[in-house]
């Protein structure tokens, strides 16, 4: 798997990073396969600028080792894409150290800066890069690759084509587009009955696979979003 992340691609009004991350899969899919696309949950303070909620985005490409060249065109791609006076940051990685792992929780319940996620990246061989003057965008970029590469962390914003799915859709139907289980949230795995989707359906990343939790409601099972 090649994870490609992304933060600091929007300013207020201008569409969000993780709309960005799924044209970049959409404009990557005709020479690799992609596996997803996810949103991550970082820390929400007021000492941390952010647009709206502070999450960041990764690609997921099916592809093995090193792809040489991508990360220039996917900086200069990003770069001419991003909202103006954001700061987008860009990382690219096949191998994720326990490290940037690390840095990713951290990301997650505390303040880190541009210049640890620099030099963890220089240290740990990942490429990480901010291709404007600012620089704000590799925090969220480097901490969103270490939690996607746990396959524990996150939700699909984008996975084949669960966008599409409205209204009620069986759990068969769901299993066939990729969902891995239907759960509900207090341990119950659903293998029949109908799923209200709430217009957007966004599984988990659960042991590197799409979970869709879902409480019962009103004699109904209504699909929820757990980070």
């Amino acid at each position: 798997m090649v994870w490609i992340g992304l933060d600091d691609t929007d300013i207020p009004g201008s569409p969000g990073t993780g709309h960005l991350a799924r044209e970049l899969a959409a404009y990557l899919g005709s020479r690799y396969p992609v596996y997803g696309v996810t949103r991550h949950q970082l820390l929400q303070d007021p000492r941390v600028p952010m647009t709206s909620k502070n999450s960041a985005a990764v690609v997921h490409l099916q592809a093995d080792g090193p792809v040489d060249g991508l990360i220039d065109e996917v900086a200069r791609w990003v770069a001419e894409r991003a909202a103006p006076e954001s700061e987008p940051g860009i990382c690219l990685a096949w191998a994720v150290p326990e490290t940037v792992v690390v840095f990713g929780r951290r990301a997650q319940r505390e303040i880190v800066t541009c210049e640890e996620a620099l030099a963890l990246a220089e240290a740990d061989g990942l490429l990480l890069r901010g291709p404007r003057e600012g620089k704000g965008g590799v925090i969220g970029a480097l901490a969103a690759v270490g939690l996607a590469a746990t396959g524990d962390d996150g939700r699909f914003v984008l996975y084949r084509r669960l966008r599409d799915l409205k209204g009620l859709v069986s759990v068969p139907s769901l299993m066939r587009e990729g969902i891995a289980r239907v759960q509900a949230v207090t341990g119950e795995v659903l293998t029949q009955g109908l799923v209200d989707t709430q217009g957007k359906l966004r599984p988990s990343l659960v042991e590197g696979r799409p979970v869709l939790w879902v409480e019962r409601k009103n004699d109904r099972w209504i699909a929820v979003r757990r980070d």
